[in-house]
C-alpha cells in the first residue's frame, strides 16, 4: 500500500459546515466560480485541489476532472502550473450557488479577461 493511499484512508473527513465555509472563501477570492451546473476551481497548488475535492465530497458532490491548463508566471522569475478542477454538487438549489450569485464572479482570478 502506498503512503498516499494510507494517508488518505486515515485522514479525518471534513464536516459540511467547514467545507461550505472554505468554498465560500474560494468564491470571494475568485478561485471558485459557477459555470452552468458545475463549480470550476483554479489554483497553482495541487494540495489545494485535494482540499477542494474533500470539500466537494463533504457537501455531497463529485469531482469530475482536474487538468493542468497552462503555465503562468508568479513574479518575474518563477513559472507554475495552473490547475483547473471541475465539480458537480448534486443538490440543484444548493446554498453555495446562491452564495456565488451574491458574492462571486464569472471569471477566476487567473482569467486573462478579468
Amino acid at each position: 500500500m502506498s503512503a498516499s493511499v494510507l494517508v488518505s484512508s486515515t485522514a479525518q473527513k471534513m464536516l459540511p459546515p467547514e467545507a461550505q465555509k472554505k468554498m465560500q472563501c474560494w468564491i470571494r477570492s475568485r478561485h471558485l466560480i459557477c459555470s452552468g451546473h458545475f463549480f470550476v476551481f483554479e489554483t497553482v497548488e495541487f494540495s489545494t485541489v485535494e482540499r477542494f475535492d474533500e470539500c466537494v465530497k463533504s457537501l455531497g458532490g463529485t469531482l469530475i476532472c482536474v487538468e493542468p491548463i497552462k503555465k503562468i508566471w508568479i513574479g518575474n522569475h518563477r513559472q507554475v502550473i495552473l490547475y483547473q478542477a471541475k465539480a458537480s454538487l448534486h443538490t440543484p438549489h444548493h446554498k453555495l450557488k446562491q452564495y456565488w450569485i451574491k458574492y462571486g464572479s464569472f471569471h477566476t482570478r487567473f482569467d486573462e479577461r478579468s
